[in-house]
């Protein structure tokens, strides 16, 4: 049975030099993230939508799409396809895609906001050039290109023909990081995340998802983290971010903040820092005999006691948190206040529409200003 999805809305797909299968596949991607990864489900929608919206073409069906994702090793039988219970699920290079998609659709709001990359006014270069040289990768300086050095690929590369430079023969100073920094990003799992006829989580799995490419392909020796928190706090690899939904939860946002403070303690950089994603007040605690202190209306004072004092503790521990509240209500923003300021960290009250260009624009802001 296809589950409910509160708030899923669509509009009609319009694809921009794209082939066919380009074109159903970054709609494919954004169906798999709001059925949590569930690609049986997400057909059925794509099927539904084709329907509605006849995405596919005479020539080009949605079962020559499935075709497609099966042959480009998108999608996997989870069990023998001659099994009557086998159930097709995503493969690590859909993942990646979607991850690759996630970055790209964020970094291209970014770019196009005019906002850069929030460098400093301070000079000094944060890095130190080495000798050796690599490949140029995205993201690498053009100022750290060394040109003779490229310039010599070009000529081998271009053999006796005229002398082109393309981006394979560039060659850039390998640098060594002055400072890296380790971030913890926590995801708000609870109830309200899908409530109110609003799909919350999904944004918030597209921003970890992004972040996380970024670090991975910018940053490669800075660390990210992702915890999960509900009634409890859990650990979420890179692997699992597609498939993670909203459960019965409520919030015990001093679960997630204490796991992400064993984290980084474990850290050997200095630069150290937490981005929090939530919606909600915090609603629940787990006290010391394993129970659970439970209170969903209004701002429990004992609860938000405890916050504050977590709030107070990571600041002595030089740990600021960067919170990104999706929600607006007063009574939250004073809670969100409370906490910034025992923590001298920031908040962001961004809504869904903004939350993926603040995380990463705060996250280049806060690496640089490390540097």
């Amino acid at each position: 049975m296809r589950r409910a999805h509160s708030g899923l809305r669509f509009q009609k797909f319009t694809g921009k030099d794209l082939s066919p299968f380009e074109e159903m596949l970054k709609l494919f991607k954004e169906l798999l993230l709001h059925t949590a990864g569930d690609v049986d489900e997400a057909v059925d929608w794509l099927r539904e939508l084709d329907k509605e919206y006849s995405l596919s073409k005479p020539d080009y069906t949605v079962d020559d799409f499935i075709e497609d994702l099966f042959k480009k090793r998108f999608l996997q039988e989870a069990v023998p396809s001659s099994d009557p219970n086998s159930k097709r699920i995503m493969t690590a290079k859909m993942e990646q895609y979607i991850r690759k998609s996630a970055l790209e659709q964020i970094f291209g709001q970014l770019k196009k906001s005019g906002g850069g990359n929030h460098k400093t006014k301070y000079s000094g270069s944060g890095e130190e050039i080495s000798d050796g040289l690599k490949s140029y990768s995205f993201g690498d300086p053009l100022d750290s290109v060394s040109m003779t050095d490229s310039l010599r690929n070009a000529q081998i590369n271009s053999g006796f023909g005229d002398l082109q430079i393309t981006e394979r023969d560039l060659l850039v100073h390998e640098k060594f990081q002055s400072a890296n920094m380790a971030t913890v990003l926590m995801i708000d799992l609870s109830h309200s995340m899908i409530l109110y006829g609003e799909d919350r989580i999904t944004p918030a799995k597209r921003v970890a998802l992004a972040l996380a490419e970024l670090v991975k392909t910018r940053y490669p020796k800075d660390t990210l983290d992702i915890i999960a928190f509900g009634n409890d706090a859990w650990p979420i690899s890179l692997e699992e971010l597609p498939y993670l939904q909203v459960g019965p939860y409520h919030t015990n946002t001093v679960a997630g903040l204490d796991l992400a403070a064993e984290i980084l303690r474990k850290k050997r950089t200095p630069n150290r820092q937490i981005f929090m994603i939530t919606d909600g007040k915090p609603s629940c605690l787990k006290e010391a005999d394993g129970s659970y202190y439970k209170n969903s209306v209004g701002l429990d004072d004992y609860i938000v006691g405890k916050c504050i004092n977590r709030a107070a503790a990571l600041k002595k521990a030089n740990i600021p948190v960067i919170t990104f509240m999706i929600a607006s209500d007063h009574w939250l923003q004073d809670f969100v206040e409370k906490f910034t300021q025992a923590n001298k960290g920031k908040a962001f009250y961004t809504g869904l529409k903004g939350l993926g260009e603040w995380v990463l624009k705060d996250y280049e802001k806060n690496r640089k200003n490390k540097l």
